[in-house]
């Protein structure tokens, strides 16, 4: 019967490897999505704190193909110091995403006060289509996002590129891609993107973020798991005397 249950336990922790490469995999390509994301809205948030969970994940990432092939190794040759070393990282990855949960939730809070900073700053920079980089950030985002202005149309109407421009018309870049020949025109306001950016933009932020705590705690789960199969097949090998016997008749053999 213990003989039955190590050998369960040990399928088990194979398997789990198996998923924790595939975890590294989705972990890494979170992070890195999180930090091409971060690069499209970098110029409505002034500072970077919010790419720290990213950080971590894609170092968690990085440290579980690592993982995967320490446990495989040691449940393979049934070592008792790789399954204590293999438990042992587990536990500060485990430990690690958990701190990668709560930053993400103490982030997410601050997205919105960020984002509410700094975007009539934005705003106030943009010196027509591709020109420089706030004013590309900008076309790029109410294009993406099917937004215009600040919370409507007509925030353009106290930007300096709107008063410098007189022609009573906002970027090209809220004009709905179903118009033909949309030119901005405020004499025209069915043409355009009637909500605003700014809630927008916090909403696609808070979503990246939920992405990174939501990975972080199904990978979490996924090595507690581990971390207990590590430990039933360390407890059994030195209480078994069963399985001690199985080890030393395979190691001779």
């Amino acid at each position: 019967m213990g003989q039955c249950g190590i050998t369960s336990s040990k399928t088990v922790l194979v398997f789990l490897n198996l998923i924790f490469w595939a975890a590294a995999g989705i972990l890494c390509y979170i992070g890195a999505y999180v930090f091409i994301t971060y690069d499209d809205y970098d110029h409505f948030f002034e500072d970077v704190y919010t790419l720290i969970p990213a950080i971590i994940i894609i170092a968690v990432g990085t440290l579980l193909f690592i993982i995967g092939l320490i446990g495989c190794c040691a449940t393979i040759r049934e070592s008792s110091c790789g399954l204590a070393t293999f438990a042992v990282i587990l536990l500060l990855v485990f430990v690690t995403e958990c701190v990668v949960v709560v930053l993400g939730y103490i982030y997410r809070a601050k997205v919105e006060d960020e984002v509410n900073h700094s975007i009539q700053k934005v705003y106030n920079e943009y010196s027509g289509p591709n020109t420089d980089a706030p004013s590309r950030a900008i076309d790029y985002v109410q294009r993406q996002l099917h937004c215009c202005g600040i919370h409507n149309y007509s925030d353009w109407r106290n930007t300096h590129w709107f008063k410098e421009s007189k022609n009573n018309s906002v970027p090209v870049s809220c004009c709905q891609p179903s118009i033909n020949n949309c030119t901005g025109t405020l004499t025209r306001p069915a043409d355009l993107y009637q909500e605003g950016c700014e809630a927008l933009v916090v909403k696609k932020l808070k979503e990246i973020m939920m992405y990174v705590i939501w990975a972080a705690l199904t990978f979490a789960s996924i090595q507690m798991l581990g971390m207990l199969c590590a430990c039933v097949v360390l407890c059994r090998r030195s209480h078994d005397p069963a399985y001690e016997l199985l080890v030393t008749t395979n190691s001779y053999a």
